[in-house]
């Protein structure tokens, strides 16, 4: 029995479950977390509903790093260009 692909997609459990809680620390940390909640509305909108307003555009990723990281209609954050398409990616997994 070939045991390549159990072993890989182990592996690509593991890698897609893992980040969940260091990119919620790293919205924490970036200050996300002072206007944004995962599942309920405070000063901005909560993640779900970010998440649920671009789901399916193209260029949903571009969009929200651009406005977080250049300040387009959202604060500017701390965030650096990585952790940024991270944190977006993070958001619209939600």
């Amino acid at each position: 029995m070939n045991r390549l692909p159990i072993i890989a997609a182990a592996a690509c459990a593991l890698a897609f479950a893992a980040p969940a809680p260091a990119q919620e620390a790293l919205a924490k940390s970036d200050g996300c977390l002072n206007c944004h909640a995962v599942d309920s509305k405070k000063v901005g909108p909560s993640f779900k509903d970010i998440a649920a307003k671009y789901k399916g555009k193209a260029d949903a990723e571009a969009t929200l790093v651009a406005k977080i990281a250049e300040g387009k209609g959202h604060p500017k954050t701390k965030a650096s260009g990585d952790d940024a398409k991270n944190l977006i990616k993070w958001v619209l997994s939600q």
